[in-house]
């Protein structure tokens, strides 16, 4: 897998978006590159999601994040209803990564994989909530695809997103 050389320049990065095999794959290279990888809890915590978080970007560091806080913004009204992490929390936890010098990473993929309701839904309610969080941290957007293939700028997509110079979508 060949990360994109503008990760570097990162001393943060959220990982968040797409499941499976092609995150795992990413994790490893960003370990490879000198991160230290963290996962999130597979639970938020029951008073403050955002406080795992704000204790690891306290600490020093090159850190990748392997994350859930925008993942239960997007699943949270889908399956529940309601998402436990509130934006406030969600726009907090970009400004203190931004202060970091930091990015958040937007997992996608076009993969051929059969592709449910619920699965378009998500990658909607995704792309609308990097949309919001673009606006107070930079935002790379990765095409995990398949396994074995490189990372690369989804094709269906413009090379910029959104009117941001903190959105990058990477090719």
């Amino acid at each position: 897998m060949i990360l994109p050389p503008t990760l570097t320049q990162y001393r943060t990065l959220i990982v968040e978006g797409h499941e499976g095999l092609g995150r795992a794959h990413l994790m490893a290279e960003l370990a490879h590159l000198g991160f230290e990888v963290r996962h999130m809890p597979p639970f938020l915590h029951h008073l403050d999601p955002a406080l795992p978080y704000r204790e690891l970007l306290a600490g020093p560091g090159r850190l990748a994040v392997d994350g859930r806080l925008v993942a239960e913004l997007v699943y949270g009204p889908l399956r529940r209803g309601r998402s436990r992490v509130t934006w406030i929390q969600a726009l907090d936890l970009a400004e203190t990564v931004a202060e970091r010098d930091g990015a958040m990473l937007h997992l996608t993929t076009t993969s051929g994989h059969a592709r449910g309701a619920e699965v378009v839904e998500a990658a909607t309610a995704y792309a609308r909530a990097f949309r919001t969080l673009a606006q107070h941290v930079p935002v790379v957007t990765l095409d995990v695809g398949e396994p074995g293939r490189p990372i690369r700028a989804p094709a269906s997509r413009p090379s910029q997103l959104w009117p941001n110079p903190g959105q990058l979508t990477v090719g």
